[in-house]
C-alpha cells in the first residue's frame, strides 16, 4: 500500500528508505523525575505520566523529521536489553561487582540472572507499546525494539540447577519469545525489531578466543543463536515484520566490539529468517561493504547504518550517496535502505551528542534516502 506524502511516495512496509534503530537521548525532565521517584518523592503513576507526555512530544519530532517509523525512544529504559529481559518470568536483574567493559568506559554495575523457568506473561512493555500505538496515528508505522534471545544466552548468568543443559533453556525461551511476539502482534504491532549485540563476539579473532574462555564452542554458539532467533520468530503473522539490529556495543559514543561482517556474513544473511537487517557501517572498525556479496535472499531489507548516532558531525552526502551506489552493486538497491549505525541512548546516560545534533543527523538520513530513493 503506498500514500503520497508531498511529492514523495511512501511504501508502508518496514524497514524504510529512512529509518532507525530506535532510542534517543532522554530529556532532563525524564531524567530528573526518575531521580525523585527513586528517592519516593514521587510516584510511579506520577513518573509514567511524565513518560507519556515526553514521548508524546517525542513522537510529533520524529514525525516533523521525516520519519515513517516511529518509537518511544525507550524512553522508559534505563538498558536497551536488561529492562526487557528482566521483565520475562524467570529472570530478574541484580548488581554484579563489575558493569560492561566498553572503549575505555565501564557501565554502571547490573546484569540479569535466571533464577527460574523462562516465561512470557503479563509483560510490563506490552502496555508501553499500548501507549506508542494509541499516540503515532495512521499516517505513521509505530515500531518496537526488544533484545534478541540471544542476549540472555550471552549476558545472562544462568542458574545451572535450572538449567543443566542449553537445549532446555532454549526450548523455554523461545517459546516465551513466541508468546511476546504474539502479544505485541494482538496490540497491533506490525513492526518489530531485536537488538543483538552477541554476533559481535563472532567478527574478530578477540571475539571468538573470548568466546571459548567462556568455555564455550564457536560454532555451536553459532548454530545455537541461529535456532534461538528463528524458533523465536518462526510462528509470527505474515503481516508483521521482524528485523534485527546488529550491534558492537553503543555506550557514551563509545564501542564494545571491533571487526568486519565477513566471518560470519553467510549465517547473517543467509540463515536468520529475519525481514531486515541493521548493519553498522559508519567508520573502519566496521570493515568493508564486500561481505554483502553473500546476501542471496531476494527479500531480505539491508539497512545500511552508515550515519554514525556517536559525534555530532555530519556525514558528506555525496560520499554517504557513493557508498550506497557501492553496496547496489552487490545487493539490489530495491532491498537497500538507511539509517544511523545504532541508537542515540542505548542506556539512559545517551551518547556525546545535544538534542539538536541527534535530530540533525535524523533528518540527514531522511534528505539523503529521498535523494537517493525518492522516497523514505
Amino acid at each position: 500500500m503506498t500514500k503520497e506524502r508531498g511529492n514523495v511516495t511512501q511504501t508502508k512496509r518496514a524497514p524504510f528508505n529512512a529509518d532507525h534503530v530506535g532510542s534517543f537521548l532522554r530529556p532532563e525532565r525524564i531524567k530528573d523525575a526518575r531521580y525523585q521517584k527513586e528517592r519516593g518523592k514521587i510516584s510511579a503513576v506520577e513518573l509514567r505520566n511524565i513518560e507519556d507526555e515526553e514521548i508524546r512530544k517525542l513522537v510529533e519530532k520524529q514525525k516533523q523529521a521525516g520519519l515513517i517509523s516511529i518509537t518511544d525512544g525507550d524512553l522508559r529504559r534505563s538498558w536497551w536489553h536488561f529492562d526487557f529481559l528482566e521483565g520475562l518470568a524467570g529472570v530478574e536483574g541484580y548488581e554484579p561487582e563489575e558493569g560492561i567493559q566498553f572503549s575505555g568506559v565501564q557501565t554502571k554495575a547490573y546484569s540479569v540472572r535466571v533464577v527460574d523457568r523462562v516465561d512470557f506473561h503479563n509483560h510490563p512493555m506490552i502496555e508501553d507499546y499500548k501507549f506508542l500505538h494509541s499516540v503515532v496515528g495512521d499516517e505513521h508505522v509505530p515500531k518496537f525494539t526488544i533484545p534478541s534471545p540471544n542476549m540472555l544466552f550471552f549476558r545472562g548468568d544462568i542458574n545451572p540447577e535450572i538449567y543443566a543443559d542449553e537445549e532446555t533453556l532454549l526450548s523455554d525461551l523461545t517459546q516465551a519469545y513466541q508468546k511476546a511476539i504474539k502479544a505485541f502482534y494482538d496490540e497491533g504491532c506490525r513492526y518489530l525489531q531485536m537488538d543483538d549485540t552477541s554476533w559481535a563476539a563472532f567478527f574478530s579473532e578477540e571475539g571468538l578466543n573470548k568466546i571459548k574462555e567462556r568455555g564455550q564452542d564457536p560454532d555451536r554458539l553459532r548454530d545455537l543463536f541461529v535456532q534461538a532467533v528463528n524458533q523465536s520468530i518462526a510462528e509470527r503473522p505474515e503481516d508483521m515484520v521482524i528485523t534485527m539490529h546488529i550491534c558492537r556495543g553503543n555506550f557514551r559514543s563509545t564501542y564494545s566490539a571491533s571487526g568486519g561482517y565477513e566471518a560470519i556474513s553467510e549465517t547473517l544473511f543467509n540463515e536468520l529468517k529475519v525481514d531486515g537487517l541493521f548493519l553498522e557501517f559508519d567508520d573502519e572498525r566496521s570493515g568493508g561493504l564486500e561481505p554483502l556479496q553473500h546476501v542471496k535472499r531476494k527479500d531480505l531489507k539491508i539497512v545500511l547504518g552508515l550515519i554514525t548516532s556517536k559525534f555530532p558531525e555530519l556525514e558528506n552526502k555525496e560520499r554517504i550517496k557513493n557508498q550506497l551506489e557501492e553496496a547496489a552493486g552487490y545487493v539490489s538497491k530495491d532491498q537497500l535502505c538507511l539509517s544511523p549505525q545504532c541508537g542515540f541512548a542505548s542506556t539512559e546516560e545517551g551518547n556525546n551528542v545535544t538534542e539538536e545534533e541527534q535530530w540533525a543527523k535524523i533528518r540527514h538520513v531522511v534528505e539523503i534516502a529521498e535523494e537517493v530513493w525518492g522516497t523514505r
